[in-house]
C-alpha cells in the first residue's frame, strides 16, 4: 500500500512521465501528418503551376473558337481527375493520422486504467472496516469513466467511418459529373 509520501511522489512522478511520453508521441504523430500535408500541397502547387503555364501557352496559340472549346474540354477531365486525386490523398493522410492518434490514445488510456485499477486494489486491500461502501463507490466511478470513454471511442470511430463514406460518395459523384460535362462538350 502507498503509505509514505515518497511512495506517493514516486507514483505521481511515474504518472507525469507517462503523460509526457504520451503527449510527445501525439505531437510527433501530428507533426508527421502536418509534414505530409505540407508536402502534398507543395507538390500540388508546383504541378498546378507547371500545368497552368503549359495550358496557357496552348490557349495562346489557338486560332479559332472551335479549337479553343476543344482544347478547354480536353483539359477539363485531367484537371478534375487531379483534383480528385488530391482529395483522396489528403483524405488518406487525415485518416492515417487520425488512426495513429486513436491507437496512441487507446494505448495510453488502457495503461492508465490498469495503473488506476491496480492502485485502487492496493489501497482497498488495507482499507479500514466500514469503508466498503466508499470502495464500491470509487470502483463504480472508475467503471463509469471507462464505460464513458469506450462509448466516446465507439462514437468517434463511427463518425470517422461516416465521414470517409461521405467523402467517397462525394468523390464518386464529382467524377460522374465531370465525366458527363466532358462527354457533353465533345
Amino acid at each position: 500500500m502507498y503509505t509514505t509520501p515518497e511512495q506517493f511522489i514516486a507514483a505521481t512522478k511515474a504518472s507525469l512521465e507517462t503523460q509526457f511520453a504520451a503527449l510527445t508521441s501525439l505531437n510527433k504523430k501530428a507533426f508527421e501528418g502536418l509534414e505530409q500535408f505540407v508536402s502534398l500541397n507543395v507538390n500540388a502547387a508546383k504541378a498546378s503551376f507547371e500545368e497552368s503555364s503549359a495550358a496557357a501557352k496552348q490557349l495562346a496559340g489557338v486560332k479559332d473558337a472551335q479549337e479553343f472549346i476543344s482544347l478547354t474540354t480536353a483539359q477539363a477531365k485531367p484537371t478534375a481527375e487531379k483534383a480528385l486525386a488530391y482529395g483522396r490523398h489528403l483524405a488518406s493522410i487525415t485518416t492515417a493520422t487520425q488512426q495513429e492518434f486513436t491507437k496512441a490514445v487507446e494505448a495510453h488510456i488502457a495503461e492508465t486504467n490498469a495503473k488506476v485499477s491496480s492502485l485502487i486494489d492496493e489501497v482497498t486491500k488495507n482499507a479500514p472496516a466500514g469503508s466498503e461502501q466508499a470502495v464500491t463507490a470509487l470502483k463504480t466511478v472508475v467503471g463509469n469513466i471507462n464505460a464513458g470513454y469506450e462509448q466516446l471511442s465507439k462514437t468517434t470511430k463511427q463518425a470517422v467511418q461516416t465521414l470517409e463514406e461521405n467523402l467517397a460518395n462525394a468523390t464518386q459523384q464529382f467524377t460522374q459529373a465531370a465525366d458527363k460535362v466532358t462527354a457533353k462538350k465533345k
